[in-house]
């Protein structure tokens, strides 16, 4: 295989959109790359063009991810390079996916309390909207990667029957901490 593996550093820039499928779960969110580089002129930082990214991942991950990432936390994603480009109406447009294999929070900006799902755990996402889940009035399927919906490129979201995490407490996950010896609830 001659896949290209990269790994970006940035910040989620959309909620994570989760959906059961008949092969698992699978999520995808927006991925905000800002480069950083020293002005030697002005003496101080200063930020690079933005780059943004769909995120795609599947099974385990997927759920994971549903329950673990808001937007604006810094993230750190690994994954296969995937450069699309399709025409709409006349234009030619140009979309940059990442197949997620392994996404997790940037340390050198904060601190995580990890917990490790047990096999069998419920899932985390309830549908909202339509009975069968269905995208609503809001245009095309947005998990068509191809749509007009905001699948791949644009971010946009679906209608009224798009999937939505929810989160157990106040979005974090529960775990413990230890501290002297013993276990200790993490807030």
């Amino acid at each position: 295989m001659n896949d290209t593996l990269v790994t970006l550093v940035g910040n989620a820039a959309t909620g994570v959109e989760f959906r059961e499928t008949a092969s698992g779960g699978m999520a995808r969110f927006r991925f905000a790359v800002t480069p950083r580089r020293w002005d030697r002129g002005k003496q101080l930082w200063t930020d690079g063009h933005t780059s943004f990214f769909t995120v795609w991942a599947w099974r385990a991950l997927a759920l994971n991810l549903s329950g673990s990432v808001s937007v604006g936390e810094p993230l750190v994603v690994h994954g296969r390079l995937k450069v699309r480009e399709e025409e709409r109406e006349g234009r030619r447009k140009t979309f940059v996916d990442i197949e997620a294999v392994a996404v997790g929070h940037d340390l050198t900006r904060g601190t995580a309390a990890f917990r490790r799902v047990a096999k069998g755990e419920s899932a985390l996402t309830i549908s909202v909207g339509s009975p069968d889940g269905a995208g609503g009035p809001g245009g095309g399927d947005p998990w068509d990667r191809g749509s007009d919906g905001g699948g791949g490129g644009d971010g946009g979201g679906g209608g009224e029957g798009e999937e939505r995490s929810v989160r157990r407490g106040n979005g974090r996950s529960t775990g413990s901490r230890k501290t002297d010896g013993e276990l200790a609830p993490v807030p």
